[in-house]
């Protein structure tokens, strides 16, 4: 049984968002709820009557209409508010006054401000000169950017005339750009001169280059200046700078077209290595919806919370973290490195501007306590009420360092969804109880339930993470999928009608949910299925290890785990580490979870959102071609893995 690490202090339960949002349901619908999980449960019976409840709760701007849902029990098929007009930039520019807006950080290389004003004004003047150019409702804008305040206004000028935005990060190489927007066909791309990481500049303006002379769909290119005052984009087909794009427009207002609810808002990418990445269709109204719920009711996020998410344009955590501007909050952007200064930057970063929310990934954590890093000795902390991870499973050992080196009196939300909801299927909640290792709840209005093998539904066992109920921030579909049975077979193959999602996970008696890895990625020696997850945190406890990998490989007609790690500089792996990390292993878990193989390499490839590859290594093993390879932040790590000696006995 998990230990209780935190609860809420009274005061901080009756000012919490979702306890007004509770009052509000018990009067209105004449219920008794005294916390969140009776409220999950109505959230999922009557499910029309919760979202409408949330459209009004939060003050969508727009016309919600009369239907809710229609055909609620179809999944996909269900179509929520049939009725409703409503603009997403609009929600996001409700405020137009001297606050802040938008705070960034480039490194330590670059600090810049935006009060909300001063927001709606640079979206206005954008707005104007893409109306100028010829887009229209329907066309696709992308982002080849940093994440700084340009994109985020680049993106609201688009949503504001109704053209769909999609990003990725200027590391990105060209032919992943291409394999992603090519897809697409924008008419209009918005691109930084380069970007800052590690202290030093990095140009993209030759990427850019090839990049424009690759996607005949473009019509404009507009370069931000970020690392030169006057980026020079002459050789850049069709490019000009931004200062000249918007020179000719006043920017005094918007007319936000009220489009309907599922109109197509974002397209994002799936991050994956086995083939050209999906292309995933969100509709402005479900995104909206969804986002408010998770800011509003599950992270206490309101109006003058100065909010933090480490992510870059190409991970849907910025998608997620824009959206904040609708709750009237400030974002504090970063780009670059968050280990600047050995991880502090962020703690530097969070004391000077009162960061309230603090969002990061699961293994910048483990770095940062495997650093040493002691911000509640080092910084003051005093305005942070939220540290929410994700990008990975949060190991036990990551919570007990965050209230013991980080603050004490802190909500920490350790969330999960993905790039194909936009949002989370399980995430925090401000009035209930932390249990060591476990995320607190499932979303409010998302039916999420853990399937056995058979279909049925179980608690207390592990088994796939599925929803057997639709939701409005499912996506539309997938971009040049006419008949669906791409989008069908990515979610829907396995257990008709219902949603899975591909974690491993179990559901506790708290109600909340423990996530073992990807289903996927299981292990399956002897024929039981393993989680990985709780192979690497015993095996990340240990001090010699900086990371590791682990995946099932084919062996003398069965499965063998395999081991992989980087140690840290300057260590070599002998026999005493290895039988160290097995006795650890087998002490803590089972024996099945002992790896057969432990082989050291010298890098563990990732995903550019941070994700480890499980298997794109497996695939490597097992001789098989690796696609997709630009999606990976360092491709030249694979070639670590092939032809190992080690596995071949």
């Amino acid at each position: 049984m998990s230990s209780l690490l935190w609860q809420p202090s009274p005061d901080r339960i009756d000012k919490a968002l979702v306890t007004a949002f509770i009052d509000r349901v018990n009067r209105r619908h004449g219920r008794q709820f005294d916390g969140m999980q009776p409220l999950w449960q109505w959230s999922v019976a009557d499910p029309a009557a919760f979202w409408r409840e949330v459209w009004d709760f939060t003050g969508v701007i727009g016309v919600p209409g009369g239907r809710v849902v229609d055909h609620p029990e179809r999944m996909p098929g269900a179509r929520w508010f049939a009725e409703a007009r409503l603009n997403f930039a609009e929600n996001l520019l409700r405020r137009q006054d001297h606050g802040d807006a938008i705070v960034f950080w480039g490194e330590n290389k670059v600090k810049r401000r935006l009060s909300h004003g001063q927001l709606y004004t640079l979206v206005a003047r954008l707005a104007e000169a893409m109306k100028a150019m010829g887009v229209v409702a329907g066309d696709r804008v992308a982002g080849f950017m940093p994440n700084m305040p340009e994109t985020i206004a680049a993106m609201l000028a688009a949503a504001s005339i109704g053209a769909t935005w999609s990003s990725a990060s200027p590391d990105f190489g060209v032919q992943g750009v291409l394999d992603r927007f090519g897809q697409i066909g924008p008419k209009l791309l918005f691109s930084a001169d380069g970007y800052w990481y590690n202290g030093k500049p990095y140009s993209v303006l030759d990427k850019l280059k090839a990049i424009a002379a690759g996607m005949p769909s473009l019509e404009r290119v507009v370069v931000v200046s970020y690392l030169d005052e006057r980026p020079a984009v002459a050789a850049i087909p069709r490019a000009v700078p931004l200062a000249d794009f918007i020179e000719p427009f006043g920017g005094a207002h918007i007319t936000f077209a009220r489009l309907p609810f599922n109109h197509p808002l974002y397209i994002m990418f799936s991050s994956g290595t086995t083939g050209v990445p999906k292309c995933i269709v969100h509709g402005a109204g479900g995104t909206l919806l969804q986002h408010l719920k998770e800011h509003q009711l599950h992270s206490d996020i309101r109006a003058d919370d100065r909010v933090f998410y480490f992510t870059t344009c190409g991970w849907m955590m910025w998608n997620w973290l824009v959206s904040g501007l609708a709750s009237g909050a400030t974002l504090l952007l970063y780009d670059g490195s968050p280990t600047v200064g050995q991880g502090s930057i962020i703690f530097d970063y969070a004391d000077a501007e009162g960061m309230t929310f603090l969002g990061t990934s699961a293994k910048w954590l483990d770095t940062i306590a495997k650093n040493g890093l002691k911000p509640v000795v080092s910084h003051r902390l005093e305005a942070l009420r939220t540290i929410a991870s994700t990008g990975s499973v949060l190991a036990p050992e990551g919570f007990d360092y965050v209230y013991r080196d980080i603050k004490a009196d802190v909500c920490l939300s350790s969330i999960s969804g993905g790039t194909d909801i936009v949002s989370c299927f399980m995430l925090g909640n401000p009035i209930g109880p932390v249990w060591r290792g476990e995320i607190q709840t499932r979303g409010l209005g998302m039916k999420v339930e853990v399937f056995d093998e058979t279909g049925r539904a179980v608690t207390g066992e592990k088994g796939e993470l599925v929803c057997t109920l639709a939701f409005p921030s499912m996506p539309l579909g997938f971009w040049n999928d006419p008949t669906g049975e791409k989008f069908h077979n990515a979610y829907f193959a396995k257990y008709p009608g219902v949603w899975t999602h591909g974690d491993w996970v179990e559901l506790t008696e708290h109600g909340g949910i423990v996530v073992f890895g990807r289903s996927d990625a299981t292990l399956n020696p002897g024929g039981v299925r393993i989680g990985t997850a709780e192979i690497y945190r015993q095996v990340e406890s240990i001090d010699e290890v900086a990371e590791a990998l682990v995946i099932g490989q084919d062996w003398d007609n069965d499965v063998r785990v395999v081991l992989f790690v980087r140690l840290k500089e300057g260590l070599t792996l002998d026999q005493s580490l290895v039988d160290r990390i097995r006795t650890r292993i087998r002490a803590n878990t089972t024996p099945r979870h002992v790896p057969a193989k432990v082989v050291q390499v010298a890098d563990i490839p990732r995903t550019r959102s941070g994700k480890i590859v499980e298997l794109a290594v497996r695939d490597v093993v097992h001789g098989r071609p690796v696609k997709n390879k630009e999606a990976l932040a360092n491709p030249e790590a694979l070639d670590f893995f092939q032809d190992l000696p080690e596995l071949h006995a």
